[in-house]
């Protein structure tokens, strides 16, 4: 049986979700499968950019909608985030390293078959329609994640 590898990703949070992105792509390079469940801010790093709509939401949802980050790379530092400038700072030194951005693990961890669920109910409480989420998350309620993170031999709340 492969080893399984389930992650549950409640922060909105760049460094954070790199933290996450880097253990699922690595974690899929030794075999092992991967689950990212997103919940609440979690969920904003599931968000196509491309994709986001208004349409059909509330005045609550629409106000929330444009006051989050659409995708990834919008995603604030945790720590020292500074209105963006920390970001910045740290985007730079990444790239001096010769470090990816957060957008070519993201987009590793799709390639690589990375499961992706979204919380059913997080998803409904802030508005998000299926259709703003990439092709590969799959909206799923807690008995679900539950159920696979008994399965895994790693869980982690990131």
């Amino acid at each position: 049986m492969p080893k399984r590898m389930n992650l549950l990703m409640f922060s909105g949070e760049y460094d954070k979700a790199m933290g996450g992105l880097i253990l699922a792509n690595t974690a899929r390079e030794i075999d092992v499968e991967v689950t990212m469940f997103c919940a609440f801010w979690g969920l904003l790093m599931l968000r196509d950019p491309e994709k986001v709509e208004m349409e059909g939401k509330t005045l609550y949802e629409k106000m929330f909608s444009m006051m989050t980050p659409k995708g990834v790379e919008e995603l604030p530092l945790s720590k020292m985030n500074f209105a963006g400038i920390g970001k910045m700072m740290m985007n730079e030194m990444m790239e001096d390293d010769d470090a990816p951005p957060l957008i070519a693990f993201l987009k590793g961890a799709r390639k690589k078959k990375v499961k992706f669920y979204a919380c059913k109910l997080s998803v409904e409480i802030l508005g998000f329609k299926p259709e703003e989420f990439y092709p590969e998350v799959e909206i799923v309620d807690a008995k679900t994640y539950l159920q696979d993170a008994l399965e895994s031999d790693i869980q982690l709340f990131i």
